[in-house]
């Protein structure tokens, strides 16, 4: 089985529920992932939205969430994690708010698409701190033995 990873609160390509955005709870969506190959050694999760500002013109990939050294025991981001809820050695990245940690999804026009993406690496990355998507993906060059998205979508309900 490759590997592959899915919410318990929305099917692939389906919308992600208002308590997961910045509308709602702004907590992550529980996830679930499995079929890692053999010789895993850590996870790295990504959440980020290729359709930011406005799908119709979309300029750049916003990022919500970047986390790695996920230990290779933990299949799961449980419902309403807070920070702090993940084990000791899991790192967080910086989101394009500029804060470490989850920031939901948030678009200011039309329906986004947000990918949820599990990369199985074959090594522990080093502390890095609160790297960038970027940084992560330099780090993982190399490293990836597999990865798999989930992707939901989300369109505002309140227009200010």
């Amino acid at each position: 089985m490759p590997l592959q990873i899915r919410s318990p609160r929305f099917q692939d390509g389906n919308p992600i529920p208002i308590a997961y955005t910045c509308e709602g709870d702004d907590l992550p969506p529980p996830l679930h992932w499995e079929g890692e190959p053999a010789g895993t050694k850590s996870f790295a999760l990504v959440v980020e939205d290729p359709d930011a500002p406005d799908p119709r013109h979309p300029q750049r990939t916003w990022v919500h969430w970047v986390l790695y050294n996920l230990p290779p025991n933990l299949h799961d981001i449980p419902e309403s994690l807070l920070p702090g809820g993940l084990p000791q050695e899991v790192r967080q990245g910086l989101n394009d708010w500029k804060r470490a940690g989850y920031g939901g999804p948030c678009p200011p026009i039309g329906r986004h698409r947000y990918f949820y993406r599990v990369f199985a690496l074959d090594t522990v990355l080093p502390d890095m701190g609160t790297i960038t998507r970027q940084q992560l993906e330099r780090a993982m060059e190399g490293h990836i033995l597999a990865q798999a998205e989930l992707i939901g979508t989300y369109e505002k309900v309140h227009h200010h």
